[in-house]
């Protein structure tokens, strides 16, 4: 048996704690009996196969890396900032790769197996996982993990990585300081809520701010509350939806609502708010360009029913004051517009 597998059962027969401290201490008790050789690299590859991500914990320990993808248990990506590149590390089989996946959401209160093949999931350090399984996945497991760059702290941390110009930063100062209500729009893994993060980041420590995520991923300063949407558990209740908490929030006194993204019919809900008060309200949305993005808002709020086109127009056009789009091409994800909506062509 290895060391790995003895450290396991230790903690499966309650003699060792499952804590990060006490697997540490038990890997080195081990080690320094058998092979005290191994000491300095041994013990936390121990920690991470049994705490941690296993043969991928590596990347999650560097801040460099943004994106894991896991295309089976022999096929691993990392993004560092540069574009998706091979890594150098392998599972053992598609067991191994499962068995990381449940040991990561099983504290969450989450499963995964093949009568559910999916599982989307917030980790302890702000990480977003999403994973799929045979026969949803075909082949071999898949697994997703979206993780925070930790190089852009602040709008000026853009400029000098290229992402914006300094008259663009001044430009969004200017617009969170004037309560301007803000849609930032891109595609997938551009960096939508880390300029998000950023632009909550300068509203006044004075006004309260309530955010409402699918997963919780903001850090925004002052007085800030969070609420989180939640997926069912494995007997399929306990859902809570964005929309379920756009409206509690609307009863928590808020003068700014952030949103992490709009992807249903909440839309309808936060059009709303944003005419009873709210100015200066965020969000995010999946949209190829600024008129896309208004006419995705649209369309959203249209799927709540009860309301017409016309009406959620007129809305629209009187809650949103700018559209942030960004892109990214190859490596390098830039602001490429900041588009007052008074000035966009929305005729379809």
């Amino acid at each position: 048996m290895g060391l790995t597998d003895r450290v396991s059962r230790a903690i499966a027969l309650g003699e060792t704690p499952l804590s990060a401290p006490e697997v540490r201490a038990e890997a080195r008790r081990l080690l320094a009996a058998e092979s005290p050789w191994k000491l300095a690299e041994g013990v936390e590859s121990v920690v991470g196969a049994v705490m941690g991500f296993g043969p991928i914990q590596a990347l999650f320990d560097d801040p460099e890396v943004t994106d894991i993808l896991v295309n089976g248990p022999f096929e691993v990506w990392q993004d560092r900032g540069q574009g998706l590149e091979i890594a150098d590390v392998i599972f053992q089989s598609d067991e191994h790769l499962v068995a990381t996946v449940e040991r990561a959401i099983a504290p969450l209160g989450l499963r995964i197996d093949r009568l559910a093949p999916m599982v989307d999931a917030r980790l302890p350090d702000g990480s977003r996982l999403h994973a799929v399984l045979p026969p949803a996945a075909v082949g071999h497991p898949l697994v997703a993990v979206r993780r925070f760059s930790q190089r852009i702290t602040s709008l000026d941390d853009l400029v000098l990585a290229g992402s914006a110009t300094e008259e663009q930063v001044d430009e969004l100062r200017a617009a969170v300081a004037g309560a301007q209500t803000v849609v930032v729009s891109g595609g997938t893994g551009t960096g939508k809520t880390t300029l998000l993060n950023l632009l909550g980041g300068l509203i006044p420590r004075e006004e309260r701010v309530v955010t409402i995520e699918d997963a919780a991923e903001l850090s925004l300063p002052g007085h800030v509350v969070r609420l989180e949407a939640r997926p069912p558990n494995s007997e399929g209740v306990g859902a809570i939806t964005i929309r379920e908490l756009v409206r509690s929030a609307l009863r928590l006194r808020p003068d700014r609502l952030i949103v992490g993204e709009v992807r249903g019919a909440e839309a309808l809900d936060l059009v709303s708010a944003l005419n009873t008060g709210h100015r200066g309200s965020m969000t995010t949305v999946h949209a190829n360009s600024p008129e896309e993005a208004m006419w995705r808002l649209e369309t959203l709020a249209l799927s709540a029913g009860d309301t017409s086109e016309a009406a959620v127009g007129r809305q629209l056009h009187a809650a949103i004051d700018l559209v942030c789009q960004i892109e990214r091409v190859g490596p390098v994800r830039r602001l490429v517009s900041i588009a007052p909506v008074s000035r966009l062509d929305l005729r379809s």
